[in-house]
């Protein structure tokens, strides 16, 4: 009797340890963001969201964020693919730098970014005389998004390839499927959940960035502006209405975007 109450007052103190910890991270944090938009009634906070401005950044995060969710679930894929199902040289170094953006800062990346495609980068001329402006523009912070989200559909991938296993694709190999065949209807239904979670993880990392979009868009009011650059400058401004508004919208979005993604992973397990 004596261990099954010790070991039940263990199981309520980690539970609580537990339900501490994320109130205090989480719920905390929301809770702020709902009384600051809701501080001055719904008036103002649709007032402030519907702004041009705020609509122009939240326009352009989506557009960003849609253009990475398409370029990762393609090349995501593909690379994932590679490392699991080949083995060459570096591949080991390959795999390391895959990680590099959970490594690197953020703010790194941009300035990276700025480095080569700056007005005096090393790839500035090339920019040039293609007519395609990468710094203080939306290929730049397009590109920003892609480096800072690049390891979460591979990483998703990887491990159901590992699971998924070779023989079903060598069975349709024998029956004269052609590769891309094998892919479509043999490997890509055992990939579907994994490519799901991937995709929605990746789309609620490119909402959020924020770091190497400030660095290399400049955050040009009006025209490199994205939801979080507009939260920053509002906060600035003290506009604080706006800034709590935005702030609760992105926050609401991702957070569904995770339980849902949650809620897949569920289903398959």
């Amino acid at each position: 009797m004596r261990a099954r109450a010790g070991q039940s007052w263990l199981k309520w103190l980690a539970i609580g340890v537990v339900v501490l910890y994320v109130a205090v991270l989480i719920l905390a944090p929301l809770g702020a963001l709902i009384q600051g938009a809701f501080a001055r009634g719904l008036g103002p906070m649709f007032a402030a969201l519907t702004e041009p401005d705020v609509l122009g950044a939240f326009w352009r995060t989506l557009l960003i964020s849609v253009i990475v969710v398409l370029v990762h679930g393609v090349c995501g894929t593909a690379v994932a693919w590679v490392m699991v199902r080949h083995r060459f040289r570096g591949r080991r170094i390959l795999n390391g730098l895959l990680d590099l953006p959970f490594a690197v800062s953020p703010v790194v990346a941009g300035y990276m970014l700025i480095l080569l495609f700056g007005r005096t980068g090393v790839l500035a001329p090339l920019t040039n005389a293609l007519g395609i402006p990468v710094a203080f523009a939306l290929p730049g912070m397009i590109l920003a998004t892609l480096f800072v989200t690049m390891p979460f559909m591979v990483r998703e991938l990887m491990p159901v390839l590992h699971a998924f296993g070779i023989e079903q694709e060598q069975a349709a190999a024998t029956i004269g499927a052609s590769g891309w065949q094998t892919f479509r209807y043999v490997t890509f239904p055992a990939l579907r959940h994994g490519f799901a979670y991937g995709i929605t993880l990746t789309f609620a990392r490119a909402l959020g960035e924020f770091g190497a979009i400030l660095v290399i868009s400049g955050g040009i009011q009006g025209r490199t502006e994205t939801a979080t650059l507009y939260i920053f400058r509002a906060l600035d401004d003290r506009q604080y209405i706006g800034a709590y508004s935005a702030a609760l919208v992105l926050g609401l979005i991702s957070l569904i975007l995770v339980l849902g993604a949650d809620r897949m992973r569920g289903r398959e397990h």
